[in-house]
């Protein structure tokens, strides 16, 4: 049950990525040929009035096909014959999509679950925090210069510094000072801290509610920009990807634990689905944000063989990788 609670969590962040393609691509008079939800051979499909809606064996990513998309076509419905502007709205609106679902839910789970906020609530005795002297109803305001939006900000920032000293900026009454603090590691757990507990608003309204879902999300984006970063710079390893199968491990733990933290997951998953798209990567929708804004900043139309070769490399490389990170998860799967 639990397994296939992860395995639609999947299927339904795939459904709202490539839901967003498709109706723009209708509302911008493209005609769509193909609406498919995962890839590889066909499970089922089903043909409407000039579009076919496919589910498909590997639950892996999902489609959609667009006249002209591919290969040039003369037709005026075809995707190459729209404006850059007009592509442009078509290719974004799936990961604009996924970052709309992330705020939504995260909503419903501020409203469920409350809200913990970046606020001093309790200072553990002997820890780092109550040394330099943070005191409970302390704003926790920036961490190493960045603005801290959420509890969530305030842990992955302190994790991430693990021994090092941060620099935590604290607000008072509208009055901000800096301390520089060491993070301490907890002995049960593994994890660093500074030893201060956020205060929970148990009971935040529609508004507070709608501010937290936007926050949280911008959390979660710059989170996953984060992670790039310490992929790129190698301080993180490809032992830290995980891919479908630590997915829906992941998906399934936390549905076993509750809605609450099945949403979380959800949420989590759908902002870097988001993200990982925008990424200027052949064959992502990133790259094609980056051949429409050429075309619009220059007013030339990009040469769409060269891109055509180029995605197509770029979607065996991305192929390949998946392939190697499938290998990975079931050989030496990461641990929750």
């Amino acid at each position: 049950m639990y397994i296939l609670a992860a395995i639609i969590a999947f299927g339904v962040l795939i459904l709202i990525h490539e839901l967003g393609h498709f109706i723009l691509a209708k509302l911008n008079g493209v005609k769509v040929e193909e609406f498919a939800i995962g890839m590889g051979p066909k499970l089922a499909s089903i043909s409407g009035k000039e579009t076919q809606y496919s589910i498909r064996i590997l639950p892996i990513g999902g489609y959609v096909k667009m006249l002209g998309d591919e290969e040039s076509s003369d037709d005026p419905r075809a995707f190459n014959n729209k404006s850059p502007v007009r592509r442009l709205s078509i290719v974004i609106a799936g990961p604009l999509m996924n970052l709309i679902l992330a705020i939504c839910i995260y909503i419903v789970i501020g409203m469920m679950a409350g809200i913990e906020l970046p606020v001093v609530n309790s200072v553990v005795k002997g820890s780092p925090a109550e040394k330099i002297g943070i005191q409970k109803g302390s704003e926790l305001y920036k961490i190493n210069g960045a603005r801290i939006l959420t509890w969530d900000d305030f842990v992955v920032y302190v994790s991430l510094a693990k021994d090092k000293p941060i620099n935590l900026s604290i607000k008072n009454d509208g009055v901000v000072k800096d301390y520089n603090i060491k993070p301490m590691k907890n002995k049960e757990t593994g994890t660093y801290m500074v030893g201060v507990g956020g205060k929970v608003l148990t009971s935040p309204n529609i508004f507070q509610s709608i501010e937290y879902g936007f926050k949280q999300t911008l959390t979660m984006v710059r989170e996953s920009f984060l992670s790039y970063k310490l992929l790129f710079t190698r301080q993180a390893s490809l032992n830290d990807v995980g891919g479908p199968v630590t997915i829906v491990k992941l998906t399934r733990k936390a549905a076993m634990a509750g809605l609450v933290p099945y949403l979380n997951v959800l949420a989590l998953l759908s902002a870097s689905i988001g993200i990982l798209n925008l990424v200027p990567f052949p064959a992502l929708d990133g790259s094609y944000v980056l051949v429409c804004l050429y075309e619009i900043i220059s007013g030339k139309k990009a040469n769409e063989n060269k891109i055509g070769i180029i995605n197509t490399i770029g979607f065996t490389i991305l192929m390949a990788f998946m392939i190697l990170i499938i290998f990975k998860d079931i050989v030496y799967p990461i641990n929750f």
